[in-house]
């Protein structure tokens, strides 16, 4: 039986995320996802007029390649996918994942191998195509997040096609108000840690990017933060599982961190010298969002988080940090997660993840449950 909700999240992806024109290329990329997605992308990107090119990956077949590729063989791969690449106006990727943990053993060099030598794909898809990525319900996301399997898509699909117009005039009054800020102070459970953001832009997230959505990033000053973080949501990265990670910084540098697997952790950050370097601060807020699955796409923007990412910085909102590596860990904020004050400027912006400032209260997830929006 055909799926409705496939074809209403096409349409938003086509003409809300990606706005394409007639005769735009644009590449799908699906990661172990039912065809009918696909499909229904295709069928969405013609009826606009524009030109779908599709790549279809399987984990498992990525794992196999993955762990005895040469430097040769990923060369010629990157200059291939870099070739089609460059002759794509847009770029959507829906990421399914059967096995979460399918990577997970595949050695860190060989993932390091892997990211760098795809690096000026990455690089061309982020900077010179207008491009979205989002995840697929699965069983293992169901299970990660511990709902029921029907239950995880109806929650997904609501998630994943939220009008984020109605939340585009509050977006813009806290980009606006971090655009002025200088110094932001973090407090809570085993955090406590000031950095400035002066000078640097912030960006909005409003489905345009990725899918959920829902935050304003930018980034701290590369040398300007001190103190501590703990992240008390757990992460997945590299496909290794990650809990109670903590970082220390002095003159912006992580210089200790420790987490379940700290000598796995300290391995990543010292992947290269920009990886012991903060390269986003950001602030969640999708209302439908409220707790952590291991899924950074969902999970950074829980309503009433923050989080901090160790490398690379985006060039829309630039600290100069450039690093193989970004990953964003993330804290949520919220009284049933303890609690926490964000400061800009010494002024309290923000307490137990819910804005203060009358013009950015709209982005707090009580403002949707008072409306009798379905949390």
């Amino acid at each position: 039986m055909h799926d409705l909700r496939f074809d209403k999240l096409a349409k938003l992806l086509v003409e809300y995320s990606t706005r394409l024109k007639r005769n735009e290329t644009v590449l799908i990329e699906a990661f172990d996802v039912p065809d009918e997605m696909p499909i229904a992308l295709i069928q969405a990107i013609r009826k606009v007029g524009a030109i779908p090119f599709v790549q279809i990956h399987r984990a498992r077949v990525s794992r196999a390649l993955t762990l005895g590729a040469s430097d040769r063989q990923l060369k010629l791969m990157a200059s291939h996918e870099l070739a089609r690449m460059k002759k794509m106006d847009a770029y959507i990727a829906v990421r399914g994942s059967d096995n979460i943990t399918e990577l997970s053993d595949v050695p860190v060099k060989q993932m390091q191998l892997m990211a760098k030598k795809m690096r000026p794909v990455q690089d061309q898809r982020v900077k010179k195509t207008k491009w979205v990525v989002l995840r697929w319900p699965t069983p293992s996301m169901a299970q990660l997040a511990g709902m029921s399997t029907e239950a995880f898509e109806d929650f997904y699909f609501e998630v994943c096609t939220l009008d984020y117009r109605k939340l585009r005039p509050a977006m813009k009054a806290l980009k606006a108000l971090m655009e002025r800020t200088d110094r932001v102070e973090i407090k809570g459970a085993g955090t406590d840690v000031r950095f400035s953001i002066k000078g640097i832009p912030a960006v909005i997230c409003g489905g345009d990017r990725n899918i959920p959505d829902g935050e304003v990033f930018s980034c701290p000053v590369k040398n300007s933060v001190q103190g501590c973080v703990a992240f008390n949501a757990p992460s997945i990265y590299q496909s290794t599982g990650f809990d109670g990670i903590r970082l220390e910084f002095r003159d912006g540098k992580i210089v200790d961190a420790t987490s379940n697997q700290t000598e796995k952790l300290n391995k990543i950050l010292d992947s290269d010298a920009g990886a012991r370097y903060l390269g986003e601060f950001s602030l969640g807020f999708n209302p439908h969002v409220l707790q952590p699955m291991r899924d950074i796409l969902f999970d950074e923007k829980i309503a009433g988080s923050f989080h901090l990412t160790p490398g690379q910085a985006y060039e829309e909102a630039d600290n100069g940090n450039r690093s193989q590596v970004h990953w964003d860990m993330v804290s949520i904020q919220r009284s049933d997660y303890g609690g926490g004050e964000i400061y800009f400027d010494g002024k309290l912006i923000r307490r137990d993840g819910e804005f203060l400032p009358t013009q950015l209260r709209s982005l707090n997830r009580s403002h949707f449950v008072k409306r009798g929006r379905r949390s």
